[in-house]
């Protein structure tokens, strides 16, 4: 069985803002993908949905048969948890679409992480969002 630890992550420059996600994929203590990736306009809960739902579509491509999302926010992981109902309209569709995701594993839990052990995936969240903003400000 193919289990994989992931730390997940999402940055928004203004909430809603400039938005970016940032992925760190282990098996046992060694780092085997970092996801950093820009994604538009959005507030910071759509951006770490998106992180998940990036996250989760990685590690079905790598076949993994366990998932251990490991995430800053509160917020999701009492949602996916079913602690907490999904009010937002913005967020129903990426909840239903992390849902239908972790349905392809034989086994998943989200764990909801203090900040300072989320450091990587935070690092890549933000570095996407200032990359885009530089070559923005480069561009004009």
């Amino acid at each position: 069985m193919k289990e994989l630890e992931i730390y997940i992550d999402g940055a928004s420059k203004g909430n809603p803002g400039p938005s970016g996600i940032g992925v760190v994929i282990c098996r046992g203590e060694v780092t085997i993908k970092n996801i950093s990736s820009f994604i538009g306009h959005a507030t910071n809960n759509i951006a770490e949905y998106m992180a998940l739902i990036c996250a989760l579509q990685e590690a079905l491509i790598l076949k993994a048969d366990i998932v251990r999302i490991k995430t800053d926010s509160q917020l999701l992981a009492r949602q996916l948890n079913k602690i907490y109902k999904v009010k937002h309209a913005n967020i129903i569709g990426l909840y239903n679409q992390a849902v239908q995701l972790l349905s392809g594993f034989k086994e998943s839990s989200i764990i909801n992480i203090p900040r300072e052990e989320n450091c990587g995936a935070d690092t890549l969240a933000t570095m996407a969002v200032k990359k885009e903003l530089k070559k923005n400000v480069l561009s004009k």
